[in-house]
């Protein structure tokens, strides 16, 4: 696999999203408008009642923000468009009215752990670490942090931020409350999604609905409030700080 996508595949009343970038599943603009769009897709569908959201390849759940894009950035507008381009994301899969299952077989780094949060139920396997990096290279985890802390709580949320250059263990992250729990091997991990997603499938869509409804309840202002952190990071990417550190990862 070369060259970038975002595909949508319906088996059993499961519609299956996944993403893939060549460079360890980054995320670029495109990528990202991309998965919105397929995520409100997948969620207007009346053939699918359950999602699963992965990622291609067997190493990397998702590396994040593609370093290129960020270091592209010329002013704060353009910085705003890129880093909204998470926001948009993250409420998409929060407003989608079906439920959606994260499958996570490898690392995930900043946006990726993002991504892991806004899910409703996400499953990995041992080798799915994860690390929010931003404050490393100038930023901070602005954008992704209502999901993060949602999910695991303000103190897990900080260590993370503050330990920027640590990766924690697929397990910490399952005592946190990212995962639901952690397997030994992708097999192990692909037979729970499979098997989760169908039994969900076959549950009375509209509980499903108003049980999802429940769990995002009081983050209606995430609209709002991503897009102000997105202006925040789009903001600091501009520093002479974040522009010398992003060198040294081209």
């Amino acid at each position: 696999m070369t060259e970038p996508y975002v595909t949508l595949n319906i088996k059993n009343s499961v519609g299956y999203i996944e993403f893939f970038h060549p460079n360890r599943n980054s995320m670029p603009s495109v990528i990202l408008t991309k998965l919105k769009a397929t995520i409100e897709e997948a969620g207007s569908n009346t053939a699918i009642n359950v999602i699963v959201l992965q990622s291609g390849g067997d190493r990397t759940f998702c590396a994040g923000a593609s370093f290129n894009e960020v270091m592209a950035v010329k002013d704060v507008e353009q910085g705003k468009a890129f880093f909204s381009g998470f926001a948009n994301v993250i409420n998409a899969m929060r407003t989608c009215p079906k439920l959606i299952i994260g499958r996570v077989q490898g690392k995930t780094v900043g946006g990726g752990v993002g991504l892991a949060a806004a899910t409703d139920y996400c499953l990995a396997n041992k080798f799915a670490s994860i690390r929010l990096s931003e404050l490393s290279i100038g930023i901070g985890p602005f954008v992704i942090e209502p999901a993060v802390t949602r999910k695991v709580g303000l103190a897990a949320m900080s260590q993370m931020t503050i330990d920027a250059e640590t990766f924690f263990s697929a397990e910490w992250a399952r005592e946190k409350g990212l995962y639901a729990d952690v397997f030994e091997t992708v097999e192990a991990l692909d037979e729970a999604v499979k098997e989760l997603a169908v039994k969900l499938s076959n549950y009375n869509p509209e509980a499903l609905k108003q049980m999802k409804s429940v769990f995002w309840k009081d983050t209606e202002h995430w609209d709002t409030l991503l897009t102000e952190r997105a202006e925040i990071s789009g903001a600091l990417v501009l520093s002479k700080f974040t522009k010398n550190t992003l060198k040294r990862f081209r």
